[in-house]
C-alpha cells in the first residue's frame, strides 16, 4: 500500500498523541448517545435499563489494517464491548473493526439516521 493511502487513515488525528495499530479504531461516541427522546417527547436518559441497545460514534482514528471504515465514519457498535481512554481531557473509545456492526451511509442526510436495531 503507497503511503497517501495510508495518510487518510493514520494522520488524520494528529492532535491526538497516539497512534492507532492493526485493525484498531478510535471512536468519539454521538452526543445524543447519552440521552434520548422517544417519538412523543418523553426523555429516557442513559441509565435507564433497556433491552441491548447499539449506539453510533464518529471515528476519529484508523489503524492500518482497518478496510471497510474510515476516518470520518459514523459506526454502530454495541457499547458493552468498548474500551475507554482519555486523550487530551476528552474521552473516547477503542474498537477494533470486526466490532462495528455497520457504517451510516453518508447519503442519507445527516443526523439522526433513523437506524435503531
Amino acid at each position: 500500500m503507497s503511503a497517501s493511502s495510508e495518510t487518510p487513515r493514520t494522520d488524520t488525528a494528529r492532535d491526538l498523541p497516539l497512534r492507532m495499530l492493526n485493525d484498531r479504531l478510535l471512536v468519539e461516541l454521538d452526543d445524543d448517545a447519552a440521552e434520548r427522546r422517544t417519538g412523543g417527547g418523553i426523555l429516557i436518559p442513559a441509565t435507564a435499563a433497556m433491552g441491548k441497545r447499539l449506539a453510533w460514534a464518529n471515528v476519529v482514528a484508523a489503524g492500518e489494517h482497518v478496510r471497510q471504515v474510515a476516518v470520518g465514519d459514523r459506526v454502530l457498535f454495541d457499547p458493552e464491548d468498548r474500551a475507554e481512554v482519555e486523550l487530551s481531557g476528552r474521552t473516547y473509545l477503542l474498537l477494533r473493526e470486526k466490532d462495528v456492526h455497520g457504517v451510516a451511509d453518508p447519503r442519507a442526510g445527516g443526523e439522526g439516521t433513523g437506524l435503531y436495531l
